[in-house]
């Protein structure tokens, strides 16, 4: 293999290796460093004897995104309030892909967060991406028994916990552009009307920004917080944007970029709501000029 096929080979495998990466981590930053770390690794080895570039690049991504989640997870152990992935922009299209959209949902990688990084790096290989057990064996540095033994403690840990209906793309964006026009216009009786009796919603600020330190719970708490932080005398604008293979808002405040709202619907009504502030998440969104 020339070094201009294996620069191609690269091109082509970078969108699954940065899915790969994103959904170990949770982190757009982060993923790219990995990728950008793989190939590295990938520019430097013998080309000539890898049978299976595919195979080969995943371990890679796989190892460092592993090296780097570990190291995340111990910081995470401190963060201030909940933790909520990076926003990451996706097309419109996304959302009719089921599967994807669920992987990278706010809500599946809330769940993933939950697991240990070998666990979180089994399933989403396995579950996501659907790799056999040997290739993930492989890439973990683990027997094939090992790894057929961490998948299904994985795979019961997550389906205890994921969200176990998920309404037509089409519906969802119907209730996020009505709920977003409500929130921006402060129609309480709206938001009422949107929001399930038992929604939850998760606030993150990273302890960088003022957000609720805890989840809110019940339609009545989320509305009574949600008016209660709407700026006064401040030039407020929004924008719509896909996030994660769902629809969100960006609110901006004189200007300035101060919160990314995505939710999850079910049955029609707002199950959950996630509002991310903190400054280093919404960089990558500030960086794309994704302006008023």
């Amino acid at each position: 293999m020339s070094a201009l096929d294996a620069t191609e080979t690269f091109r082509r495998h970078r969108s699954l290796l940065f899915t790969v990466a994103y959904e170990m981590l949770g982190s757009a930053a982060d993923a790219e460093d990995v990728v950008q770390e793989t190939w590295l690794r990938w520019d430097a080895v013998e080309h000539a004897p890898v049978r299976d570039a595919r195979a080969y690049l995943v371990r890679i991504v796989t190892r460092q995104a592993l090296n780097r989640l570990r190291t995340l997870k111990r910081q995470r152990e401190t963060y201030v309030g909940p933790w909520l992935p990076e926003p990451l922009v996706t097309s419109p299209d996304v959302a009719e892909d089921v599967e994807l959209s669920d992987s990278v949902s706010f809500a599946m990688l809330v769940v993933l967060e939950t697991l240990t990084p070998l666990e979180r790096a089994v399933f989403v290989l396995r579950e996501v991406f659907g790799f056999e057990y040997d290739e993930i064996a492989a890439a973990t540095d683990r027997t094939n028994t090992a790894v057929r033994q961490v998948a299904h403690r994985a795979r019961q840990h997550v389906q205890a916990r994921r969200p176990r209906t998920v309404d037509a793309a089409a519906t969802h964006r119907k209730v996020a552009e009505q709920f977003f026009v409500a929130a921006a216009t402060g129609d309480v009786q709206r938001l009422m009307d949107l929001l399930a009796p038992d929604v939850v919603m998760l606030s993150d600020g990273g302890g960088k920004v003022k957000a609720a330190l805890r989840p809110i719970e019940g339609a009545d708490k989320v509305v009574r917080w949600l008016m209660a932080v709407r700026p006064e005398g401040a030039v407020v604008g929004t924008k719509e944007v896909d996030v994660n293979g769902a629809p969100a808002a960006l609110l901006y405040i004189d200007g300035v970029l101060d919160v990314l709202a995505t939710i999850r619907v079910e049955d029609g009504l707002v199950r959950e709501l996630y509002l991310v502030r903190n400054p280093d998440k919404l960089a990558d969104l500030a960086a794309r000029q994704v302006t008023r």
